[in-house]
This record gives C-alpha cells, sequence and structure tokens, in this order.
C-alpha cells in the first residue's frame, strides 16, 4: 500500500516497514537549498535566513515533487550561535552564514552567556517558519534542526581554546555545555510545538575523530542525549561528521531513532553498532553537487542496496548543486530509471 510522505519517513525512522525508502535532507548543517531551488521559488538567501515567510517559502521550493521529501529550517548552523550573542556573517546567495566572533574568550565567562530569547531574531524566524508550512498540510514532513552542543560550544569561544580546557578545566566545559545543552533542547520543543514532524541534530565538531572515545562519551553523547531527552512528541535524527569507527562501540548509547552518517564510512562497518536504529545517508554531497545525475542515481541505488533506510546526502549539499541531481536520488528512491520518463 502506497504511503503518503510523512507517513513513509515516521514509520522508517520508528523501524517499520515501509514501501521503500524516503529520501530526504533536513536542513541546517545538512542544508537542503540550492540556486537552483532559489530561482524556482523567487525567495532566496541571505534574506531568507531572517524572513519567516522567505525562509518556509524557500525551504517548500525543494520539496513539493522538486525534489527531497521533506521541508527543513533552519538553512544553517549558527541561528544558536547568534541568540548566544555570538557575532554572525549572514552570507550571500552561494555563501551560508558563519561566525565572526565568540562571545567568550575564557572558558570562566560560560555562566555571563544569555538565555536564549525565542521572541526575536533567527530563532524566532526559524520557528515562524514552520508554523506557515504547517499551515499548508500537505504531506512533507517537516524537519527541525539544531546545531549539537559541542559544536555551538566551538563557536562560543574558539575551538582550538575549548579543546585545551577540557583539560585544564573540565568543569567549566561542563558548565558550558549544560547551559547550551538546555537552550537547544527548549530550542527543539519549541520547534515541535511549532509543528515540526522530526528533530534532526547534527554535531560537526563534536566527533570521535576530534574528541577520542573517552571525552566523545562526556562532551558528545553525554550532552546529544541530554538535549534529545528534553525534547518530547517527536522522532529524532543525529548525524556526526568524520571517521566514526574509532568511538563506534559508543553509538547504542545515543538516545536517537536515526543516525546519519558520511560518505566515507561504509554502511556494512557501521549498522552492526546502530541496533534498534534507521540508518541514514550517505550519498557523496561531493557527487551531488558535481557528478552528472546517472553517477548520482547509482550512488543512491548502491546505499538502498547496502543496507540505507532512509536515503540522503551525506552532509549539507554545495548551494551550486543542480536540481537534477536531487531529483535522481528521489528517482532511485521510488525505484524510477533515468532511463524512463518520470514527472517529479
Amino acid at each position: 500500500m502506497s504511503m503518503t510522505n510523512k507517513e513513509r519517513l515516521l514509520a522508517a525512522a520508528s523501524g517499520q516497514s515501509v514501501d521503500r525508502p524516503p529520501c530526504i535532507c533536513p536542513g541546517g548543517m545538512k542544508n537542503m537549498v540550492c540556486v537552483d531551488a532559489m530561482d524556482a521559488s523567487g525567495y532566496y538567501w541571505p534574506e531568507a535566513h531572517s524572513d519567516a515567510e522567505q525562509m518556509a517559502k524557500l525551504a517548500m521550493a525543494l520539496g513539493g515533487g522538486r525534489g527531497f521529501e521533506n521541508y527543513g529550517v533552519p538553512f544553517d548552523m549558527t541561528v544558536e550561535a547568534e541568540a548566544l550573542g555570538a557575532v554572525v556573517y549572514i552570507g550571500d546567495k552561494l555563501t551560508e552564514p558563519h561566525v565572526v566572533e565568540s562571545p567568550m574568550t575564557d572558558i570562566s565567562q560560560w555562566a555571563t552567556l544569555p538565555h536564549i530569547d525565542f521572541n526575536k531574531g533567527r530563532i524566532k524566524a526559524t520557528i515562524d517558519a514552520i508554523k506557515i508550512i504547517k499551515s499548508k498540510a500537505d504531506d512533507y514532513p517537516i524537519i527541525g534542526n539544531l546545531t549539537g552542543p559541542f559544536s555551538v560550544a566551538g563557536t562560543m569561544i574558539e575551538m582550538a581554546i575549548l579543546l585545551k580546557e577540557i583539560r585544564r578545566h573540565p568543569d567549566d566545559v561542563h558548565g558550558l555545555m549544560r547551559h547550551i545543552s538546555g537552550e537547544l533542547a527548549e530550542f527543539g520543543q519549541r520547534m515541535v510545538d511549532a509543528g515540526a514532524d522530526l528533530i534532526c541534530l547534527s554535531e560537526p565538531s563534536g566527533t570521535g575523530e576530534i574528541l577520542g572515545m573517552r571525552w566523545f562519551k562526556d562532551f558528545s553523547v553525554q550532552y546529544i542525549n541530554m538535549v534529545l531527552d528534553k525534547i518530547e512528541g517527536t522522532r529524532k535524527i543525529v548525524h556526526i561528521c568524520g571517521n566514526m569507527a574509532p568511538v563506534y562501540e559508543a553509538l547504542p548509547d545515543l538516545h536517537c531513532d536515526v543516525f546519519s552518517f558520511e560518505s566515507k564510512i561504509a554502511v556494512s562497518s557501521i549498522k552492526p553498532y546502530l541496533e534498534g536504529k534507521a540508518v541514514m545517508g550517505n550519498v557523496s554531497t561531493h557527487a551531488i553537487g558535481t557528478a552528472p545525475p546517472e553517477r548520482v542515481e547509482r550512488l543512491s541505488n548502491n546505499a538502498i542496496k547496502t543496507g540505507i533506510d532512509i536515503l540522503a546526502p551525506a552532509c549539507g549539499i554545495p548551494s551550486t548543486t543542480p536540481l537534477e541531481n536531487v531529483q535522481a536520488m528521489v528517482m532511485a528512491a521510488k525505484g524510477v530509471s533515468r532511463s524512463r520518463d518520470y514527472n517529479m
């Protein structure tokens, strides 16, 4: 029996049977917007990062039959950092926002960080955009995106300093992590309350490659779980960058329904450590951005054959990605060859 896009994704995230794999790109760090989508919608970066109506319309431009089978906001990983006091360059049509000035120079300053004001700025725009998308009442699932707590911490103070302070002043680092995790959990819950069907937390910095097993457990897994455990009423996706092999044995401890990872990781090597979790990914974003659509289709089919439950890019797609490459992924998920007629 055919399923709606929302039914399919929620079922896959729950470990239930589906008629075929969903094909999604969550948003946030795993950006799902390209210039082709901007041109198709008439809504553009950087304005769509700050205006709820434009954010909603741009998010919907890459769904609704044009591309991925979900909507997702925001489009970058600086929303939380900005709300906590970081200075952010908003970017341009091709470039995502990024932090240009951290609010802390010393780890002891963590106690001076503010609580997020959810009634202003890009935090409010994101929540309002979810409400706008929800009001359209179609069958595409909405994903609200969070930046991982360790990655946010690395924008509150320079990452090099943060890593040194784990050894020198671990209590202060834990204080910083607790503060950030509480704010992220509140943001996540507000996105769910606004209408998000799933939450995706992406952690590009709190990785096994950077932290090693002990610190990965203490400063990444512990605080990811602190965030996720406080968010109710939704399924949860976690994406962690880098080579996960050194910390495979810690992956069962993550309190998520779905785990996403990079293209350099073989599905066969990581899947035994993800029992009870849906496996998501892991099509090369370099290929999606630059390769012919036929190659993108082959890579997508291979991901499905090797055991991916939810087909998705391995990271955020480049803003220059051709829309036909996104469509090639969806075709593969639908089991439709590019050699046949296909109506998106």
